[in-house]
């Protein structure tokens, strides 16, 4: 059933896609938008990426493995996320840049969200970080 149940967010950014591209794999920008987040890779397909920060008041090292990279149009990955004592949870994030008006636009999906409300959760998560990446680049 979460296959179906997809998150989803997207943002215009008043800035070329190559701009946009360094910093969706450069770790000092991800740090600056994405929560905090020490995020580790090389940003080769089958490589592995690691999130670590804290959360809530609460630690956090999240695992996954880069599946698509095609520089200034696709980067893909699996991401797992541990809940507690239990099984992590797989999803793969797909961020797609396209050409817009004025700079480029950032479309984001995250597939797996086992319900209705993990979905609602993963979207406003996702619009505070790609809103977080247009204020990091057009300032």
């Amino acid at each position: 059933m979460g296959q179906s149940l997809i998150a989803s967010a997207e943002t215009s950014i008043r800035v070329p896609r190559a701009r946009v591209w360094a910093a969706l794999v450069d770790p000092a920008a991800l740090r600056e938008y994405m929560f905090g987040a020490v995020v580790t890779s090389d940003w080769t397909e089958g490589s592995p990426i690691t999130w670590e920060g804290e959360w809530q008041g609460k630690a956090y090292r999240d695992t996954g493995e880069v599946l698509r990279v095609r520089p200034g149009e696709v980067l893909q990955y699996a991401h797992a996320s541990p809940q507690g004592t239990g099984p992590a949870e797989r999803h793969v994030v797909t961020i797609q840049l396209s050409d817009a008006p004025a700079g480029t636009r950032v479309a984001l999906t995250q597939d797996n969200n086992p319900t209705e409300e993990a979905r609602g959760h993963a979207t406003r998560n996702w619009e505070q970080m790609l809103a977080a990446l247009k204020q990091y680049l057009e300032r």
